[in-house]
């Protein structure tokens, strides 16, 4: 309840920038619905409306020294204050909504299309049957054992009853036969 005879809202302040809690108790009972009145119409919304209220009654009880009779009234400095302060938070909410839409834009996911997954799937098989038949046998019966058999070149050359040296020569050059005939360019 504000108090008849604590005096004017420049009185109520000039307590409050001494330190005298009850003053602002009775200044935030007279200023707080203004405040509120005009956030809400900036803000639209009431929970986060009452939030910025209680922001910039604290920050007129932090700030009390600073208030200059001479340059305005009490109300226009507290409610030049909570207008900047509303704008403020319109700002901070709009640029985290372009922030998430942002995010959820560069985080969305194309839906799997199954029919071209399993078409250009064939097509890579084929391609890759053709580039194998058109490697040497020798060449063929290497890169198979080793590709398709999972056998390391020691294996593949204990299989083959070959030297190391010779499947490895072999492997190599199916291997850039085979990236030749794919296409495949080089790092």
């Amino acid at each position: 309840m504000v108090d008849p005879e604590a005096g004017t809202p420049a009185d109520l302040m000039a307590r409050v920038a001494r330190g005298d809690s009850a003053a602002f108790a009775q200044l935030y009972d007279l200023m707080a619905p203004r405040v509120y009145g005009l956030i809400r119409r900036v803000l639209r919304n009431p929970a986060l409306s009452e939030e910025v209220t209680q922001e910039v009654m604290v920050e007129v009880w932090r700030t009390a020294t600073r208030y200059d009779a001479s340059r305005g009234s009490l109300t226009s400095w507290i409610l030049t204050m909570a207008h900047r302060r509303a704008i403020d938070r319109v700002r901070s909410e709009q640029s985290s909504t372009d922030r998430e839409q942002a995010v959820a834009a560069a985080s969305s996911t194309t839906e799997y299309d199954e029919v071209s997954e399993t078409v250009t799937t064939n097509l890579e098989v084929e391609q890759v049957r053709h580039c194998l038949s058109s490697l040497t046998e020798l060449q063929r019966e290497s890169v198979t054992l080793a590709y398709y058999g999972g056998y390391s070149y020691r294996e593949v050359a204990e299989l083959l009853d070959a030297k190391l040296a010779t499947i490895k020569a072999r492997m190599r050059d199916g291997l850039i036969r085979l990236r030749d005939c794919l296409g495949v360019t080089g790092r």
